[in-house]
């Protein structure tokens, strides 16, 4: 059991190699200790002009499972950091949610956890030629993800080794072989038990803080809070 504790907590401290930008990074810095501290690991935080202005936090378990009860506790743990460091200067919704089963990958054990599925992955920087790679996900070595590119030209190596400091982004791709292992999964406590991202929300009620996209009404902007939001990441 000690050694089960010690390996989560080593689980849930990993870092992530894909971040965010702008303010999705001060969102990110304000609500990952929150989340940690519940047990979850923060996934990605994205912010869109969905209903206006969109908070979405991607949470999970170390071991990639993600339910409703977790969202709310998440919800309810980083709503009051958000309020009190108010990093974003106009009304919003907040979104906290599971990765979904096309998840985006953002630790390097995720590179291994999901080996043998379609995957995309761009980097911030030419290699090998170019920015864009897609392929089968062989795992990681070291400090690479290895990719068998089913986009590869005569002239270019179909096996490749993208070193993870030059990934900006990179997801699974949807297909039946995902959605069926992702199921499987799901029935042996190893995957998420939500359905995808995109449909869950979970609202945050209270004086003052933001609401969730299925409640009518956002937070109103207060003292401070003026202009549109800028310098957001958007979703792809």
């Amino acid at each position: 059991m000690v050694e089960q504790n010690s390996q989560d907590q080593e689980e849930r401290q990993e870092a992530r190699i894909v971040v965010e930008s702008g303010i999705a990074a001060r969102v990110a810095a304000i609500v990952e200790p929150a989340i940690m501290d519940l047990g979850y690991r923060l996934v990605r935080v994205r912010i869109s002009a969905q209903n206006g202005c969109t908070v979405q936090i991607m949470a999970e378990l170390p071991d990639g499972t993600m339910n409703v009860e977790g969202c709310e506790a998440v919800s309810q743990a980083v709503s009051p950091a958000l309020d009190v460091d108010d990093p974003i200067q106009a009304a919003y919704h907040l979104e906290v949610s599971s990765p979904g089963i096309d998840r985006p990958l953002v630790r390097p054990s995720d590179f291994a956890r999901w080996a043998g599925h379609l995957t995309k992955i761009e980097t911030s920087e030419p290699f090998a030629g170019r920015k864009r790679f897609r392929g089968i996900l062989r795992g990681a070595d070291g400090t690479d993800a290895l990719l068998s590119r089913d986009d590869a030209k005569a002239d270019e190596d179909r096996d490749v080794a993208i070193p993870m400091r030059l990934i900006a982004e990179a997801r699974l791709v949807l297909t039946d072989a995902l959605v069926t292992e992702s199921l499987r999964r799901g029935k042996s406590g190893l995957a998420p038990e939500m359905p995808p991202a995109d449909e869950i929300a979970q609202p945050v009620p209270g004086r003052g803080k933001s609401l969730g996209p299925r409640d009518p009404k956002a937070r109103k902007p207060g003292k401070g809070r003026k202009g549109p939001l800028q310098n957001t990441e958007e979703e792809e």
